[in-house]
């Protein structure tokens, strides 16, 4: 046994033809096709341009900490290899600026550290709870489809 396709609904638009011959007065208006799934309001959350300003918050937090550890580090070593008079000369009886800056290498890694952690309330922690939210919406939302 063979199967037959069903045949063309009625009214048939032959291609090319004129607009006139679209419906005919005396037939009903055939409802339209249902519309596929509804489109998303926002874009998959892996091409989320809040995931790019994310990224670029925390890259930009990574560098503040880092430069001010490090850059005050490198000066250090500059200091001690290019700059050995300044670095043994004394500040007060018996303290050299040396061992001064190198003390002082302890307060400047806590406030790399500080500026780490004011970067990420102020910057980064926001817009991660923002996109935590908004995954979640769009979970409830493919949940309830």
């Amino acid at each position: 046994m063979s199967y037959d396709p069903p045949p063309p609904s009625y009214p048939y638009r032959p291609p090319d033809s004129s607009p006139s011959y679209d419906t005919y007065p005396w037939l009903p208006q055939q409802p339209p096709e249902p519309a596929g799934p509804r489109p998303q309001r926002h874009a998959a959350l892996g091409h989320h341009s809040d995931l790019r300003v994310l990224r670029s918050a925390y890259r930009w937090q990574r560098r503040v900490a880092t430069l001010t550890a490090l850059g005050y580090f490198v000066l250090f070593l500059i200091l001690s290899a290019f700059a050995p008079s300044f670095m043994t000369s004394t500040v007060t009886d018996g303290l050299p600026t040396g061992l001064l800056l190198a003390l002082v290498q302890v307060p400047v890694t806590w406030l790399a550290i500080a500026l780490y952690e004011q970067t990420a309330r102020r910057r980064v922690d926001p817009l991660a709870d923002r996109i935590r939210k908004q995954a979640e919406l769009d979970a409830r939302r493919e949940g309830t489809r």
